[in-house]
């Protein structure tokens, strides 16, 4: 799948020569590139605003893509993408996109929680056009938001390195030592939405293990791989085992670092031992998050004419919005006893048997 995004990555408005042509004009952020082709005989033209950190993560932004490329490959939609420099460009590109006549935007999707103020202030101003939101809620008839269970997963992933952790266990590029009583968690901006990350981690760790202590850190970026690397190695270098991360491509950098350290670490959004394959020697598992499925959903609705304007869509583990996937290279070599807990906790969080919490202690 990395060699096909790499392949069909063409940002059609990455560059200030790319705008310029829209000022007073009716005409979408897309230039002449790329698969839009007018709205013209296709069922459904789409625009796509990406979060911070944009294409190329492996992770989140990549995840939303994969989404579209589906919807594309099954409907033959038409579509254009954006990747704002900055977070002060989201309401630029939500405008552009919603006043646009040629071609005239049958969807535009908000990719994060870092668009919700700008497309709260968008969305009335635009009653006729159907948004769509990922991680975030705004409650406008014409916003169908999709939201994930994103602490529940999480929970899966606090389960299995806390379990791990308590074990003498290698496979591949890394080991862990059974007198280790530390983990870690690097987070890329703080926010509600990566706090319940941090959330679900710390309490399926404490589920499955007594005295194991998640050390934390921000690095502020979701595209700082070199913060991700300093900050991982830090808690490496205390004792952590295994480090999970929620901070897009600043993940990278807690790759390295597991791998410099011999220690393992869980990726996020997509499964990236198969995204990062140079890291899949210490990937243990990633908590996909199908960000993939709320954008294809989402244009597969409004083609049937069902946009769930106005309702909130939550993902978690009984829908599978939400799943612990096993690395690609060393998966398979987790101890059964600990796939058999992981599996036993996320039954109990789809019965109910377990609540896990949405924020952190120091929230």
């Amino acid at each position: 799948m990395a060699s096909d995004l790499e392949r069909r990555r063409f940002l059609k408005a990455a560059s200030a020569a790319g705008l310029v042509g829209l000022a007073g004009c009716s005409g979408g952020p897309g230039g002449d590139d790329g698969d839009s082709d007018g709205g013209e005989d296709v069922p459904a033209t789409v625009g796509i605003v990406y979060s911070d950190g944009g294409l190329g993560d492996n992770s989140f932004n990549d995840a939303a893509q994969q989404g579209l490329i589906q919807a594309e490959e099954e409907f033959g939609i038409a579509y254009d993408e954006s990747q704002p420099e900055g977070t002060g460009e989201f309401g630029d590109f939500q405008q552009r996109y919603a006043s646009s006549t040629d071609p005239d935007y049958d969807l535009v999707s908000c990719i994060g929680f870092n668009q919700t103020d700008a497309l709260a202030e968008n969305a009335p101003e635009f009653p006729d056009q159907n948004f769509m939101l990922v991680d975030s809620v705004v409650e406008e008839d014409n916003v169908a938001s999709y939201v994930f269970r994103e602490h529940e997963g999480s929970f899966l992933m606090g389960v299995l390195a806390a379990r791990l952790t308590e074990t003498e266990f290698s496979a591949g590029g890394g080991s862990t030592d059974p007198d280790s009583t530390e983990l870690g968690f690097v987070g890329g901006v703080d926010s509600p939405v990566i706090r319940r990350f941090q959330a679900g981690f710390e309490a399926g760790v404490a589920h499955a293990a007594d005295g194991v202590e998640v050390t934390t850190s921000y690095v502020g970026s979701y595209a700082d791989p070199s913060g991700g690397q300093e900050a991982a190695l830090s808690m490496y270098e205390s004792g952590a085992d295994v480090v999970y991360h929620a901070s897009g491509a600043t993940g990278v950098g807690v790759f390295q670092a597991a791998q410099e350290e011999e220690r393992f670490a869980l990726g996020v959004d997509l499964d990236q031992s198969i995204t990062e394959p140079e890291f899949s020697d210490v990937i243990l598992a990633s908590m996909v998050k199908r960000v993939d499925t709320a954008v294809y959903e989402s244009v597969s609705n409004v083609i049937d004419g069902e946009h769930r304007g106005g309702e909130s869509i939550a993902l978690g583990l009984e829908s599978n919005g939400v799943e612990c996937v096993y690395g690609d290279e060393i998966g398979d070599e987790v101890p059964d006893e600990i796939v058999t807990a992981v599996s036993d906790a996320r039954d109990a969080i789809i019965a109910g048997d377990i609540d896990v919490p949405t924020e952190t202690g120091d929230a």
